[in-house]
């Protein structure tokens, strides 16, 4: 009995000791587990896997890290970059982004941080880099007049660089400020084409009245020669009978009806 009693205690205690040294933990969805040994010949190159679903792993040995693969955004402060000539731009850049399926680990095992602190950190210098490439490609008035074709070579630079590291960029907003001069002359050159368009709308009313005008002369005049060819010796008898007031009217010595129109 007493040697039955002796397993029995061992046995309970082995189970402790496997219950105490083991812990269990679940992989939520959108994420991606990596499970790293921290002790023993596996730590190294090859100390860490992706793993999924429930986990099962030693708390003294081995950490379980969990990599988000879902769409997440970074909102960095703005910063300063030059371009070819030297003009100083603000760029307040806003990245949308994922962790590619399967490439946790390999992230991990490179930069030793989980995603918040590489977002923070190695992303950024990411962005940062890409802006100061272009922009160091572009003059002041070549990158205003093709602002699209700039943004769009900053986003094929982020892009291929992210895809490296394990990324995938998915929308890329530069909030670019221009230099206070260059923006004074915009605003300058904004209120003369405005000015411009304006002066030329007065010009056309004043071009449109003046052809009304002709146009009213040239009708008033052909209405007088139309009244004056149809102004007959006869019509105009006829019009000073309709107004005669009933008393003769003399012309001369001698009383006539009528006087001759030449």
């Amino acid at each position: 009995m007493k040697i039955k009693g002796i397993i029995i205690t061992v046995l309970t205690a082995f189970v402790l000791t496997l219950a105490c040294c083991s812990s269990c933990t679940r992989i939520d969805a959108g994420y991606e587990g990596i499970k790293v040994k921290q002790y023993g010949t596996g730590k190294g190159v090859q100390d860490i896997s992706l793993v999924t679903g429930r986990v099962w792993y030693n708390p003294f040995t081995e950490d379980i890290h969990q990599f988000p693969v879902f769409v997440q955004t970074a909102d960095y402060e703005p910063f300063s970059v030059n371009a070819k000539d030297g003009s100083v731009f603000s760029v307040d850049p806003t990245i949308t982004f994922k962790v590619i399926t399967g490439h946790s680990p390999e992230i991990f095992k490179k930069y030793r941080k989980d995603i918040g602190e590489i977002t923070r950190t190695t992303l950024y210098n990411y962005v940062r880099n890409a802006f100061r490439i272009q922009f160091n490609k572009y003059s002041t008035d070549s990158m205003i007049s093709n602002r699209e074709g700039f943004e769009n070579a900053v986003q094929t630079q982020l892009l291929t660089e992210l895809n490296k590291e394990g990324f995938d960029l998915e929308q890329l907003t530069s909030g670019i400020t221009y230099p206070e001069s260059i923006t004074q002359a915009i605003d300058a050159k904004n209120r003369a084409v405005q000015q411009a368009m304006q002066v030329e709308n007065e010009l056309r009313v004043t071009e449109a009245n003046a052809r009304k005008l002709v146009v009213q002369a040239e009708a008033e005049a052909k209405a007088n020669q139309l009244r004056q060819q149809s102004l007959t010796p006869l019509l105009i008898q006829q019009q000073f009978i309709e107004k005669w007031d009933g008393k003769t009217p003399l012309y001369g010595n001698a009383p006539v009806m009528f006087k001759n129109v030449q």
